[in-house]
């Protein structure tokens, strides 16, 4: 099975690296990876992108038409990527600038105080590392453990002041995203008899 990411925001929001966090993540899972950024002008106050493929086999092709799931950090994001779920798929959306909604009801909209989190946390800066921590939260797309080895992996090496806060971050991201999945299962457990009843009057 493949599972495709796309993480988009203004260049400077730390996509890319929440992009590569997910890669690291997705190797120490031994799962077959690919991570595809997105470089131009547009990196400095534009749009940027960077897309994950994660893979339970060899991946066939780096192309992605309908994405498994989507992280968006600014409104050019929403209006350009949101399509691109798959019917069934997540979009996280970061709450704090987005205040347009997909307009999808077949789509797993999960809206996410990204700056908030990232300021309680101690860095208001690391708005993708909230998001992604929701991402994982809500989907399980990888391991929280495996995200944290991750993250000291990568920042261990050249930035290891930054660790804490990264770690802090992500733990308030996973939090929310865990919540909102279990409110989700809470709300669909109190549906279930009363759809059962319904189903079994109209059968009746």
């Amino acid at each position: 099975m493949e599972r495709s990411v796309i993480f988009a925001g203004f260049g400077g929001q730390g996509l890319l690296f929440a992009g590569q966090v997910l890669a690291r993540a997705a190797m120490d899972e031994d799962r077959e990876v690919l991570w595809i950024p997105t470089y131009g002008p547009e990196m400095r106050g534009g749009t940027a992108a960077c897309t994950v493929i994660v893979g339970d086999a060899p991946i066939g092709s780096p192309v992605v038409d309908a994405a498994w799931a989507a992280v968006v950090l600014n409104p050019p994001s929403l209006a350009r990527f949101a399509r691109l779920v798959a019917p069934g798929g997540t979009l996280v959306v970061n709450a704090t600038l987005v205040e347009a909604e997909s307009g999808r009801d077949d789509i797993d909209e999960l809206r996410v105080p990204c700056t908030r989190l990232a300021r309680e946390a101690g860095d208001d800066r690391l708005v993708s590392v909230a998001a992604l921590g929701a991402l994982v939260g809500r989907t399980g797309i990888v391991g929280a453990d495996a995200v944290i080895s991750a993250l000291r992996e990568i920042l261990g090496r050249k930035h290891a002041e930054a660790l804490e806060a990264d770690l802090a971050v992500f733990a308030g991201g996973l939090a929310f995203g865990q919540a909102a999945r279990g409110a989700v299962a809470e709300k669909a457990e109190t549906a279930a008899p009363a759809l059962g009843a319904a189903v079994g009057a109209a059968a009746g």
